[in-house]
């Protein structure tokens, strides 16, 4: 399988990356049987919170996967394994995004929460392992790619399972503040890889 291109590799994930953000949004509904429709949505914040903080992991998952993936030239059947590894992770993130949207500030919120910190931090690992599989020793890395590219790609993975493995510790603290953090990760990685470039 060495020599293969990236194209169906990158069209296969891009499908599962969609379906996945697409089926968190039907984890927010209300109660039609009930009226005070106002006073459900206000309710509801935490399924916001765990929608919004959720879909930005996703999409940044997505944005440096498409990166990463422009910076490799070729893939074998180990690195198509660990990819399906990812993808496992990323198409279950719904399930613990649900729960923390039903438990979050209720007595159950604890495990709720530990559960989404546990997929993070899983998915972190996950993702770590995929790039240094492609980037030790240049093993799938392009000719064109340089080791600049290569380095700020580390530079952005570095923090990840630290910063999601603090989150996981937190949440059997306050669970609140766990998924508060999540987000405030996901908005530290938006600018992705880039902005580690352009910081060097």
């Amino acid at each position: 399988m060495d020599g293969i291109g990236t194209g169906r590799l990158e069209a296969f994930s891009d499908g599962v990356f969609a379906i996945a953000a697409t089926l968190l949004i039907l984890e927010i509904g209300v109660d039609t049987s009930r009226g005070d429709l106002g006073g459900q949505l206000t309710h509801i914040w935490p399924s916001y919170l765990a929608y919004v903080t959720t879909f930005l992991i996703i999409g940044i998952i997505w944005l440096n996967h498409h990166h990463c993936v422009s910076l490799i030239g070729r893939v074998d059947r180990t690195f198509l394994f660990v990819n399906l590894l990812l993808l496992l992770t990323v198409s279950f993130m719904p399930f613990p995004t649900k729960l923390v949207a039903q438990y979050l500030q209720k007595p159950d919120e604890k495990p709720a929460v530990i559960a989404y910190a546990a997929t993070m931090t899983l998915m972190a690992a996950i993702y770590n392992v995929w790039w240094r599989y492609a980037r030790t020793n240049r093993r799938l890395i392009a000719d064109r790619t340089t080791d600049t590219s290569l380095e700020a790609v580390d530079r952005a993975f570095n923090p990840g399972v630290p910063l999601y493995g603090l989150t996981l510790a937190i949440a059997f603290v306050s669970p609140l503040a766990s998924v508060i953090i999540t987000l405030a990760i996901a908005v530290f990685y938006l600018p992705s890889a880039a902005l580690f470039e352009r910081a060097r």
